[in-house]
């Protein structure tokens, strides 16, 4: 496998980046930069600048930077997106000759409101500092998957594909204020069978073990946010050094859930044989930057409760050593309504 080219490193990079021609249409564009415009990078091949980057003194920028000679910045600059999601950014415009721009886009973290909770904040803004890598993260993977010719290494940069572009759907989701989870059914056990997956593929992964009541019906829910507080619980076992974890389903019937009591709960049990929660961190294991582990970010299951809640349930836990057990609980009810 040969070094990638001068133009694979600029798709691989995380800054967004298009080239536009003297017409002000564009030439080409990084996938980061297709990623923050919800366009792929072969349909914005062709179209106006402006019509992506719905900014009004973009256009005046553009013909001045190529009339001039020289590059000029844009600082805060707003502008939507194909989807009506508002981005702001600065944008540095520089001339590369034959009246063509290079665009670069560095978007700013989002105003956080006051209304915000210190959690959301806190996740908000470890979702703009992933979005970048992520999009480098994705870009390689695709550049592997073109390269190889074996399929299992084609398979496993295929689930590195599916995976960041899961995670940069969840970080869309944390920057949007307001913005609503994507509801539907959720069959538990296909997404665990997904989990499993996941769990297998990582190196020194620990035993994976089965306890379903096979006659649970899908719940009401986001399956990918459903799929990364079950991700974050396994991972955190297996990062303690467990090296078994069971995977357990069950209905509770009169589970109480926050405020109010429900007939019937989901409940999916992670448990795993490792050393257990440590006592300093029973009281403060959920809150932001809480962490375990000298390397830790404190911010998995703080996002894990956050999406419980998030979807009318809770997450809670038992520990002791060599018997740790946390669990999700799901209102049922939310299927009928």
């Amino acid at each position: 496998m040969h070094a990638p080219d001068q133009a694979e490193l600029l798709t691989l990079l995380g800054t967004g980046l298009a080239v536009v021609g003297a017409d002000l249409r564009v030439a080409w564009i990084n996938p980061a930069l297709g990623e923050m415009l919800d366009v792929g990078p072969r349909t914005a091949v062709g179209q106006p600048l402006g019509q992506l980057l719905r900014e009004p003194s973009l256009a005046s920028q553009l013909a001045r930077t190529t009339a001039e000679g020289r590059g000029f910045n844009l600082r805060d600059a707003t502008f939507g997106t194909a989807r009506g999601r508002d981005i702001t950014a600065d944008l540095a415009l520089q001339p590369i000759g034959d009246g063509r721009v290079l665009v670069e886009v560095h978007p700013l973290a989002p105003d956080l409101s006051a209304s915000d909770t210190p959690l959301s904040a806190t996740l908000r803004g470890f979702a703009h500092e992933v979005k970048n890598p992520l999009a480098g993260l994705r870009g390689a993977a695709q550049l592997l998957q073109r390269r190889v010719a074996d399929d299992d290494l084609r398979q496993l940069a295929a689930m590195v594909i599916a995976e960041a572009d899961r995670l940069a759907a969840l970080a869309d989701g944390l920057l949007r204020h307001g913005g609503a989870a994507r509801i539907g059914p959720v069959n538990i056990h296909e997404l665990l069978e997904r989990l499993e997956g996941l769990v297998s593929a990582e190196a020194e992964a620990p035993r994976v073990r089965h306890d379903y009541d096979p006659s649970l019906p899908d719940v009401i829910g986001d399956n990918d946010r459903l799929l990364q507080v079950l991700l974050n619980l396994t991972r955190n076992a297996g990062e303690a050094g467990a090296r078994s974890i069971t995977l357990r389903t069950r209905i509770e019937h009169g589970a109480r859930l926050g405020e109010r009591t429900v007939r019937a709960a989901l409940r999916v049990d992670v448990m795993d044989d490792g050393p257990g929660v440590a006592d300093e961190l029973r009281d403060v294991l959920f809150l932001p930057l809480v962490s375990g582990r000298p390397d830790g970010t404190g911010l998995g299951l703080a996002l894990s409760r956050e999406i419980a809640l998030e979807h009318g349930g809770d997450l809670r836990y038992v520990s002791r050593p060599g018997d740790t057990v946390f669990s999700l609980y799901l209102p049922m009810e939310r299927t009928h309504e």
